[in-house]
């Protein structure tokens, strides 16, 4: 369907690069305990590899995973098999009734999709309308502050049987973030390179919120999931939809 996180950078990202999810899940566990949502169904937009999946699954919620990425979907489909996922964009699909919504792990910054930008407020309405009274949207971004302007910043990283190299660029102009991802991959005694360019939109934190409430939600902003501190420029949002105590 789509060439975003090929084989192999999938397969990369979910044994070198999964601190992330794991780190954020104790927290994200929190807040849905906080939100008095012990049980229930919890949309994963961004699923990844399923690793938030699998927290979600052993703590008793029903979980949808939905990711662009075959290859990401495959490994999830393996590492949590009695959840269901689907290969779809997360700006388009079908959001049914939930008692929460999570997008973690900068998800909705990735401007895979062409229209992202035009259906991203049609997707925060849609969420709404899923989620039950007092249930909750988690979710983060970037902002402007992960590279200094007109920086290239290039790293390296290296695994047992892998190797990633990354370049990134902020564009302040236009609000994008721009990283070009090299791997190699060992296969047999040789290494299997593939690349792909990753562009994200940088989000003003602020006018996030302020489209978040205009739609009814209730939004707090963090720089945390519980104990684990998000990487710099990144904000998290948890949007509550309130409950109506009028009785209407």
């Amino acid at each position: 369907m789509t060439q975003w996180y090929n084989e192999d950078l999938a397969y990369i990202h979910d044994v070198g690069f999964r601190d992330y999810a794991l780190k954020s899940a104790p927290g994200i566990l929190e807040i849905l305990k906080h939100s008095q949502i012990p049980t229930g169904l919890v949309v994963d937009l961004g699923c990844g590899s399923g690793l938030s999946a699998q927290a979600l699954h052993q703590a008793g919620y029903q979980v949808l995973g939905i990711d662009i990425s075959e290859a990401m979907i495959a490994i999830a489909k393996t590492r949590v098999p009695t959840a269901e996922f689907r290969v779809s964009s997360l700006f388009t699909v079908e959001i049914p009734s939930c008692a929460a919504v999570i997008s973690i792990g900068e998800c909705l910054s990735y401007l895979f999709d062409a229209n992202s930008d035009l259906v991203l407020n049609s997707l925060f309405r849609r969420i709404y309308h899923a989620l039950s009274p007092g249930s909750v949207f988690i979710f983060d971004v970037v902002v402007p502050g992960q590279v200094p302007p007109d920086v290239i910043a290039k790293s390296f990283t290296e695994g047992q049987d892998w190797i990633v190299l990354v370049e990134k660029q902020e564009d302040r102009t236009e609000q994008i973030l721009t990283r070009r991802i090299i791997t190699l991959r060992q296969v047999g005694d040789l290494y299997r390179r593939t690349d792909e360019v990753h562009r994200q939109r940088l989000f003003n934190a602020t006018t996030l919120a302020e489209e978040l409430n205009q739609i009814g939600f209730q939004v707090e902003m963090m720089d945390r999931y519980g104990r684990f501190n998000l990487p710099p420029a990144r904000v998290a949002f948890v949007a509550r939809k309130p409950i109506d105590l009028s009785g209407n």
